[in-house]
């Protein structure tokens, strides 16, 4: 009965992400902790590569389309492959399995959870306008190549950060990843920051899932079901986006994942 639950949470999962954009690693890594009883360490492991290899998928398909800036997906990889691997060293040396690093992935994935579920909110509510009123101030400052950020630093930093939480608590990438590129890139069109947020994902959740991997913090059966299930989920919710309400749909979601953020920071 576990494999059909993993299945059918792989499902659901897939069928969010292909609604509402909002990444799975806030999604399923809670599910594991709260629902099936995972371990912390195994859970952000192994969700890690079941985010590699779905948004594997989708970068294909987006540089397909010729929707994929490389040169910001090389910008962003900067800051976060680094980033990753020196937080796998950490968790190498604290031992993934301890309590000390089960409190730090806890407690980390709490506060990416608050995060991801403050940037969902503000997308529902301020995205539109504030987008429109940083777009016509670019305009006047900054021309020519829509690829360079505000600052040089800046998607090295803010890659480096997410790198971090991303190998902490599989957390990170998407909905603050695409917040973060709408601030730093603000004459990026919207498809191409969806493609530079999906595509640097995948270097960075490969990397950090086969760290996870090496230190025996991947579930390889369940990784497998939760496949099973979300790949249909997220061919079935990208059909059905344009028939539900996103907007109700991402002010539920940002609720769900400021409830499980709180309660992880308070285990």
């Amino acid at each position: 009965m576990h494999e059909l639950a993993f299945v059918f949470a792989g499902f659901a999962v897939g069928l969010i992400v292909g609604l509402t954009g909002v990444g799975g690693g806030s999604l399923m890594t809670p599910i594991l902790i709260f629902f099936f009883g995972i371990k912390p360490h195994m859970a952000v492991g192994t969700d890690l590569l079941f985010a590699a290899f779905t948004k594997m998928g989708g970068t294909v398909s987006l540089a397909r389309q010729r929707l994929v800036p490389w040169k910001v997906v090389g910008q962003l990889c900067a800051g976060s492959i680094p980033a990753a691997l020196l937080a796998l060293w950490a968790l190498k040396v604290l031992g993934p399995a301890s309590g000390t690093a089960q409190a730090i992935m806890t407690t980390t994935l709490g506060f990416a959870l608050l995060l991801t579920a403050a940037a969902t909110l503000y997308k529902v509510v301020a995205f539109s306008a504030q987008r429109q009123v940083a777009e016509a101030a670019a305009r006047k400052s900054h021309t020519g190549d829509p690829t360079r950020p505000r600052h040089w630093s800046l998607p090295v930093l803010l890659g480096a950060v997410i790198g971090t939480l991303v190998t902490f608590t599989s957390v990170g990438a998407g909905a603050i990843g695409v917040t973060v590129l709408l601030l730093v890139y603000p004459m990026l069109p919207l498809p191409r920051i969806i493609g530079a947020d999906i595509a640097y994902a995948v270097p960075l959740t490969m990397v950090a899932g086969l760290g996870h991997a090496s230190l025996g913090s991947v579930d390889g059966p369940l990784l497998a079901q939760l496949l099973a299930g979300s790949l249909p989920g997220i061919w079935l919710g990208s059909r059905l986006v344009a028939r539900t309400p996103e907007r109700l749909i991402r002010s539920a979601l940002s609720i769900l994942l400021a409830w499980a953020g709180f309660k992880l920071i308070l285990i």
